[in-house]
């Protein structure tokens, strides 16, 4: 097989995505993000990253770290929680339970998560915050079990509860809601971040952690012992959860911005004529938003697409040039997983690849003129539809490869590479 023009491989941090190829640096990538920002580290804990930074953040499969790091883009998000790990302060309120800090290690390596621990009166054995929200919402914690299986997580009013769902933190459950949606991460040593969404009830709006001895069952007789482990409270205006943002304090909340990363290679790396784009990606978090990633001539007038629709679940390649001359879709079962896709291209067809197999090809009737392809982008060349997920690997050939290579370059090299890919266990 040809040896890539540009090779991405994430393998350090820094104030750029570095390329392995070319060695001249014209294949780096200029990053921005205004303020810090977590991730998980080698080791897989959490860790925060400086102001500017680019993050590599390797994969935990049953909560141990299995596989090699990724490149990790986000949109910007605010943590509208004010102290997000100091629940001993009056900033939240204890009803039928008590708080004792710092407690045990949490998912940061620290001694600094506390440990709730119910009373025993018969009734809610909980702790929240009053807030006003509007528009939808998503609410995490990092929670582990003390004695206690279930907790529920979310939101209520005077009324009602809202929008709340029971997690089990000894299996690994997460119960679906009647509004909103609910998912369970494992962290390792016993932690799970619990997540729910489609929170936004407005004003009077509380913010709850039950303690629970079943799945609906949040008013009980406590023991005055049993309790959990808690860490990382977060709150964020959106459909999903993204990594955790600390606040310690910060009244009004505590922003991370958007991350950007653009401007690799120039027109001597880029072949107008033929060529393929191939990356090995993750969506990170499904919604119905474009992610791309492109070849470009610093506008979205001229550009080699590969990337996520507006459709979930279902990535595409396209040529375009002032308009569209070849569009193939594809329609994944879960956009979340690691998939390996690529476009090739040249004078007459584009044809796109999909872990291991020939999609589908279009024609194209207006093709590019030499000298218009000049950047490799994760946006659509303007700036706008900026690609936010994980990225493994991204090779651009500029070289029309064959079939056979083309099947090879996206396809699993062993069984275990293609299971810690997919994100799947192997027992």
């Amino acid at each position: 097989m040809a040896k890539p023009k540009l090779a991405l491989v994430p393998s350090a941090q820094g104030d750029k995505f570095y390329s392995v190829l070319p060695s001249s640096g014209v294949g780096d990538f200029s990053f921005s993000r205004s303020g810090g920002a977590t991730r998980i580290n080698s080791q897989g804990l959490i860790e925060t990253v400086a102001d500017g930074v680019s993050r590599l953040n390797y994969p935990l499969i049953d909560g141990v770290v299995k596989g090699c790091p990724h490149h990790i883009l986000e949109p910007e998000r605010r943590q509208l929680i004010q102290y997000s790990e100091a629940f001993d302060n009056s900033y939240w309120t204890k009803n039928g339970a008590s708080i004792t800090s710092n407690s045990t290690i949490s998912p940061d390596g620290s001694l600094n998560a506390d440990l709730v621990t119910e009373d025993t009166s018969n009734g809610f054995h909980r702790f929240y915050i009053i807030t006003s929200l509007t528009g939808s919402h998503s609410y995490s914690f990092f929670i582990k079990t003390n004695g206690v299986k279930w907790v529920g997580l979310g939101a209520g009013n005077t009324n009602s509860l809202g929008v709340l769902s029971y997690f089990d933190i000894v299996n690994g459950i997460a119960e679906t809601p009647l509004i909103g949606g609910s998912s369970i991460e494992y962290y390792g040593d016993g932690w799970y971040k619990c997540t729910v969404t489609g929170i936004g009830n407005g004003a009077g709006t509380s913010l709850n952690l039950y303690l629970a001895q079943s799945n609906l069952g949040n008013s009980y007789q406590g023991d005055g012992t049993s309790g959990v482990y808690i860490y990382g409270a977060q709150l964020e205006e959106g459909s999903y959860a993204t990594s955790y943002i600390p606040n310690y304090g910060t009244s009004g909340g505590v922003t991370r911005s958007s991350e950007t990363a653009n401007g690799s290679g120039d027109a001597s790396t880029f072949n107008d004529s033929e060529g393929v784009l191939m990356a090995d990606i993750s969506e990170g978090y499904s919604d119905n938003q474009h992610k791309l990633i492109t070849i470009n001539d610093g506008t979205n007038n001229k550009v080699i697409v590969i990337g996520y629709d507006n459709v979930v679940n279902r990535v595409y390649g396209e040529y375009y040039n002032v308009s569209s001359q070849g569009r193939v879709i594809f329609d994944l079962t879960d956009a979340t997983i690691y998939t390996k896709i690529a476009l090739k291209y040249d004078q007459t067809n584009i044809y796109f690849y999909v872990n291991g197999f020939l999609i589908n090809q279009a024609s194209i009737s207006s093709v590019f003129n030499n000298g218009d392809l000049t950047q490799l982008s994760f946006s659509n060349g303007s700036g706008s539809q900026p690609f936010y997920g994980n990225t493994k690997q991204i090779q651009y050939y500029d070289t029309a490869l064959t079939d056979s290579e083309l099947e090879t370059l996206t396809s699993w090299v062993s069984f275990e590479d293609m299971a810690n890919g997919q994100q799947y266990s192997i027992k």
